[in-house]
C-alpha cells in the first residue's frame, strides 16, 4: 500500500531557523521589508493602468514609502500606500511560510491579453518579491512584529500581532482610513544597533538607494528643519526628501544621457573624486535582459586593478558588491552598476557558478568592453593612446586569460616607442607576417619586434638598435613581457618574434688571417673578467663601430631570469631562492678604434688595465657594479686618466 502526504513543519521549530539563518547579514530585513512595500506601490499602479481602480478613489496622490524610526518606543515603522491585503489575504500570504502573494498577482494579471499594456512605469519596474520569505526576516531583529493593513477593494482594516514564537493574533480595525500596509517592528534589546538613526540610513542607502517608489525616513518626534532645498529652489524638511533616487541612470536611455550625468553617478555611486576614463552603457533586452554602467577609473599604478567594484542590482535593489560569477576575473578593476532582473533576490554564490543565464551576461560584458576599445581606438585614437598606459594592464591581463578577448581586441592593442609614439602589431610589422629571418633584411626587421624593459639601463643597446635601423618598444611591466609569449605562439612558426635588445646580437666572424688577433683579445678580456665559468667570449662586429664590446643573452633565457623574478616577488616559499648564474655571452667587437688599437699593440703593459675598464663599462651596461667592482673601476679610470696626461 503506497501512502501520500506533504510535509509539515511546526512553527515552534522554523522560527528558530529563520531568526538565526535566513539571511547572512541582519540588516537585509530592511531591505526586504521596503521592498514588500515597493510591491505593493507597484501592483497598485498596474491596477491603476488596467482601469481596475479610478484615481479618485485613492487616499494619496503621491505613491511613496515610508520608514519611521521611534528610539523611545524601540520600533521601525515601514509604511506604503500600494494595494493593501483584507483579512483574508492577510492570512494567507502572511501566515503562511513561502507563499508569494507576488507570484499571484502576476499570474492573475500579467497575462498573456494584458501584454500590450506593459509600457508603464509599473512594468518596466517590475516585481521584486517571489518566495513569500522576505517578511520573516523581520524576526531576525524583532521580538514581535504588528502589521496594519487595508486593501483597496475597501471594507474595514486588519491588524495582525505575532511574537518571535510564531503565535499570532488577528483582529479587524473599523476606523482605518487609508489604503495601504504598516508593518511595526518591535526591536529585540540583541539588535539595538538598529535602533540608531545612522544605522537606518546607512541601511537604506546601500539597499535601496535605487528603488523605483519613493522612500522617505523619518524619526519620531522630529521637528522639521528647512534643511534642503527642492526642485523649485524652496527650502523644505531633509524628511520630506526621499532618500532613494527612482530613475537611476542606467535605467535610462543612452541617447538621453549626457556626459556630466555619468560622471556624476560615479561620483555618487563609488565616492570617487578622479574622472573616469570613459564608461559602457548597458542596455541588453532581448534574450538576456539586463542593464547596467560600467566605468573603466583612473589608475595611478598597475596595481589598482584590484581595487573595482561591481555593485549587482535586481530590479533596482541591491543585492551585493563585487559579484565575480557575473564579471569576468580581469574585469574586476571595473566600477560600475549591473541589474539583472533575472535573477533571484537571494541569490547565492553557487546559483551564480552555475547560471547559464549569468555566463551569457558575462560574454555580453565582454564583447560590451571589446567593442567599446575598438570604438575609442578607431574614432578617437589621441585619446585613447593618452589613457593606454591606464588600462594596459588589464587588457593583457585579459588577452591571458581568455583568448576570445584576445582575437577581438589583438588588432588595437598598442606598443610604446622609445620616442614616446604608439603603434599597432600590424603598424609595426606592416600588416603581414614574414618568413624570411635573415637580420640583414628589410623583411626580417619587420618580424623581429626590439623591446627594452630598462630604457634608461638599456641605453647603450637600445641606440645601437636605432642607428642599425630598427624601433625600439618598451615593454616595462611584468605582464607585458608574458603577453608577448601569447602573441608569438599565436602568430605561429612564421609570425612574429620579440627580442630584448640585449639579446640576438648578431656577430660576424673574423677571418682567418685574423685569428691571432682573436685569440689574443679572448685571452686578454678573459683574464680582465677573472675568468668565470658562466662567461663566453666571442670577438666578431657588431654592426656599431662605437661600442668596443656588449654583453647578450638569449632571448630565452632572459624570460626565464625574468620569470624566476616574477616568482622570487609574488611567492613568498621562493623569495629566499638564490638567483642561478646564466652563461652570457661577452662580444668584443673587432672594428671598434680601441679594440684594433689592443690588437695592433699586443705588447702593450697597459693593455690588461684597458681590457679591465672597458670590460666594467660593458657591465654597467647590463647591471650596476658592486662595491668590489665599483672600487676597481674607479682606479682603473684614475689610473688610465693619469697615464694618457702623462
Amino acid at each position: 500500500m503506497i501512502e501520500k502526504g506533504g510535509i509539515s513543519v511546526e512553527t515552534k521549530h522554523i522560527f528558530p531557523i529563520i531568526k538565526r539563518w535566513l539571511y547572512s547579514e541582519k540588516e537585509i530585513f530592511l531591505r526586504e521589508l521596503v521592498s514588500n512595500a515597493c510591491d505593493a506601490v507597484t501592483k497598485l499602479k498596474r491596477l491603476l493602468s488596467l482601469g481596475e481602480v479610478r484615481a479618485e478613489d485613492l487616499t494619496d496622490a503621491e505613491f511613496k514609502i515610508t520608514v519611521e524610526l521611534d528610539d523611545t518606543e524601540k520600533t521601525i515603522k515601514i509604511t506604503d500606500n500600494g494595494i493593501g491585503m483584507n483579512a483574508e489575504e492577510l492570512k494567507k500570504y502572511i501566515t503562511q511560510i513561502a507563499l508569494s502573494g507576488a507570484l499571484d498577482f502576476i499570474e492573475k494579471y500579467e497575462t498573456t491579453e494584458n501584454s500590450a499594456d506593459l509600457q508603464d512605469d509599473t512594468a518596466k519596474n517590475g516585481i521584486i518579491g517571489h518566495f513569500g520569505l522576505g517578511f520573516y526576516s523581520s524576526f531576525m531583529v524583532a521580538d514581535k512584529v504588528d502589521i496594519r493593513s487595508r486593501s483597496y477593494t475597501g471594507g474595514s482594516g486588519v491588524f495582525w500581532t505575532c511574537s518571535e514564537e510564531g503565535e499570532f493574533e488577528m483582529s479587524e480595525e473599523t476606523d482605518a482610513k487609508n489604503i495601504g500596509t504598516e508593518v511595526i517592528l518591535h526591536i529585540n534589546e540583541e539588535n539595538s544597533e538598529f535602533l540608531s538613526e545612522y544605522k537606518i540610513k546607512d541601511t537604506l542607502e546601500k539597499y535601496c538607494a535605487f528603488m523605483p517608489v519613493p522612500i522617505y525616513f523619518k524619526k519620531s518626534g522630529h521637528e522639521c528643519e528647512h534643511k534642503d532645498k527642492n526642485k523649485d529652489g524652496e527650502t523644505e524638511c531633509a524628511c520630506k526628501t526621499p532618500i532613494n533616487e527612482t530613475a537611476p541612470l542606467w535605467t535610462k536611455n543612452p541617447s538621453s544621457c549626457e556626459k556630466e550625468e555619468y560622471h556624476e553617478f560615479y561620483r555618487k555611486a563609488f565616492r570617487d573624486y578622479k574622472e573616469p576614463l570613459f564608461y559602457i552603457h548597458i542596455n541588453a533586452d532581448y534574450p538576456l535582459n539586463f542593464k547596467g554602467i560600467l566605468y573603466f577609473p583612473k589608475l595611478n599604478t598597475q596595481f589598482d586593478s584590484l581595487e573595482g567594484q561591481v555593485k549587482l542590482y535586481y530590479n533596482q535593489v541591491f543585492v551585493a558588491d563585487n559579484i565575480k560569477e557575473v564579471i569576468p576575473e580581469y574585469l574586476l578593476m571595473l566600477k560600475g552598476v549591473v541589474d539583472c532582473p533575472e535573477l533571484p533576490l537571494n541569490v547565492s554564490r553557487s546559483y551564480l557558478q552555475n547560471s547559464g543565464y549569468v555566463s551569457k551576461i558575462s560574454a555580453h560584458i565582454v564583447k560590451k568592453v571589446s567593442d567599446k576599445l575598438s570604438s575609442l581606438f578607431n574614432t578617437e585614437r589621441e585619446n585613447y593612446e593618452k589613457f593606454w598606459g591606464d588600462i594596459n594592464t588589464f587588457v593583457l591581463y585579459g588577452c591571458l586569460r581568455d583568448h576570445k578577448f584576445y582575437e577581438r581586441v589583438n588588432d588595437i592593442i598598442l606598443y610604446k616607442n622609445t620616442d614616446g609614439s604608439f603603434k599597432t602589431l600590424s603598424e609595426i610589422t606592416g600588416g603581414a607576417d614574414k618568413t624570411d629571418k635573415a637580420e640583414e633584411t628589410e623583411e626580417a626587421k619587420k618580424t623581429t619586434v626590439y623591446y627594452t624593459n630598462d630604457p634608461a639601463g638599456q641605453a647603450v643597446y637600445v641606440n645601437m638598435r636605432q642607428r642599425a635601423g630598427y624601433e625600439v618598444f618598451i615593454l616595462e611591466n611584468m605582464i607585458e613581457t608574458q603577453f608577448i609569449n601569447l602573441v608569438e605562439t599565436k602568430s605561429g612558426e612564421t609570425g612574429i618574434k620579440f627580442a630584448r635588445v640585449d639579446s640576438e646580437i648578431s656577430v660576424q666572424d673574423e677571418t682567418e688571417d685574423k685569428a691571432g688577433d682573436s685569440k689574443y683579445l679572448t685571452d686578454l678580456f678573459k683574464e680582465a673578467a677573472g675568468s668565470p665559468a658562466n662567461l663566453k667570449i666571442e670577438v666578431g662586429t657588431l654592426g656599431d663601430d662605437k661600442i668596443p664590446a656588449v654583453f647578450t643573452l638569449s632571448e630565452d633565457k632572459h624570460r626565464m631570469a625574468d620569470m624566476l623574478k616574477q616568482y622570487r616577488t609574488f611567492d613568498v616559499n621562493m623569495a629566499g631562492l638564490p638567483e642561478t648564474e646564466t652563461e652570457e655571452t661577452f662580444i668584443i667587437n673587432s672594428k671598434n678604434p680601441l679594440i684594433k688599437k689592443l690588437a695592433q699593440n699586443k705588447n702593450n703593459d697597459n693593455n690588461k688595465e684597458a681590457a679591465e675598464y672597458i670590460y666594467m663599462l660593458s657591465l654597467l651596461t647590463k647591471r650596476g657594479l658592486s662595491a668590489g667592482e665599483l672600487e676597481k673601476f674607479i682606479e682603473r679610470g684614475v689610473d688610465l686618466c693619469g697615464k694618457v696626461l702623462n
